[in-house]
């Protein structure tokens, strides 16, 4: 295969400035853009997830290219790379060890997909992660949240991980929902929808690049960033992007909102949205908007977050950690979405 001349970048340095910083981190949205059609707006979500550090999970139908996306992006982030599928059989000591038979007949322990890269690793996919039973959910909050496992009697850290799964949301059999403390740990929950421009469809169909997966990957640019710089990259953004009293105010209201939203006038068409809602954004999920609106307002060449930076992440930081009561959890996926939205509206921007 010739040499693929993108992988000429040179990787962006630590002690460059965050305008560097910020071209990198374009570079790599163009890069996944060239070979994940359609899914632009996933694609600077997840680039604003990367940067501010937050785990995501991504839900949408069968074949529309979560994979891909979430493998694109690990490609040209680079670091340590782990995946994992979710079976029903998966036990939490898959996940930190296995044993085989060596050349001599002896029995061997070798470290598991958490272990095998050490302190570099730096994206870990978790594929299907609802076919997993709850223990391995269990394991997986504690590595989300402390990024670290204990094992052989160690404690293990990943000071640089970041954590990638994909929901299946067709099949019920053999699923487990993933429990409110996890999902609550993720940054962001992202839908994936095939494109629907006739004109990408037909690309994705005919165009044979796209029929194989592996070599598409392999013309991206491996490791564009310094993976291993990205925390302090992103304390900078977080320390240097300014924000308003009167724009944390507004924020502070959306998030009381979602557990409130009759005292903010919010009204749905055929529900009692005070009947509605269990419980809304917790103090985790503020924190994480306003992190995640920050890194919005870099990309886009700000210094300090206007309401828009809140907006266009609000819904994937948010709609995920408002919990229904029960008797409307089977239609989460219809009244979410329209949940989310009448809060924005209702909530006066400043």
């Amino acid at each position: 295969m010739p040499e693929n001349p993108r992988s000429s970048y040179e990787t962006v340095q630590p002690d460059q400035d965050l305008d560097a910083w910020r071209r990198a981190a374009l570079r790599l949205e163009s890069e996944v853009n060239s070979i994940v059609l359609g899914q632009e707006d996933a694609v600077r979500l997840l680039n604003i997830a990367v940067f501010a550090r937050g785990h995501v999970l991504l839900e949408g139908d069968v074949g529309v290219g979560k994979t891909t996306l979430l493998r694109s992006v690990a490609r040209v982030i680079g670091g340590g790379y782990q995946r994992i599928e979710g079976t029903i059989d998966l036990m939490p000591a898959d996940l930190i060890y296995y044993t085989y038979v060596d050349e001599h007949g002896k029995p061997k322990v070798a470290p598991g997909p958490l272990l095998k890269h050490g302190e570099a690793l730096s994206t870990f996919f978790f594929n299907e992660v609802n076919r997993a039973r709850p223990q391995m959910h269990s394991l997986l909050l504690r590595v989300m949240a402390e990024r670290s496992v204990t094992a052989f009697d160690r404690e293990y850290r990943f000071p640089h991980l970041q954590v990638f799964a994909d929901r299946n949301r067709v099949e019920r059999e053999e699923t487990f929902e993933i429990p409110a403390a996890a999902r609550d740990r993720f940054l962001m929950e992202i839908e994936i929808q095939a494109p629907s421009d006739p004109v990408l469809q037909r690309a994705l169909m005919v165009e044979t690049r796209f029929h194989n997966v592996d070599r598409l990957l392999e013309t991206l640019p491996q490791g564009m960033l310094a993976f291993d710089q990205l925390n302090d990259v992103a304390l900078r953004v977080q320390n240097e992007v300014r924000t308003t009293a009167a724009l944390e105010n507004y924020a502070l209201d959306l998030c009381r909102a979602t557990s409130s939203p009759g005292a903010f006038g919010v009204r749905m068409s055929d529900v009692d949205v005070e009947q509605l809602v269990q419980t809304g954004v917790s103090p985790r999920g503020m924190s994480m908007l306003l992190r995640a609106a920050r890194v919005a307002a870099w990309l886009n060449g700000r210094d300090s977050v206007a309401p828009e930076d809140i907006h266009r992440v609000f819904s994937v930081t948010a709609g995920h950690r408002v919990f229904l009561r029960p008797v409307f959890e089977l239609r989460r996926a219809e009244l979410i979405g329209e949940f989310v939205g009448e809060v924005l509206n209702r909530v006066a921007a400043p």
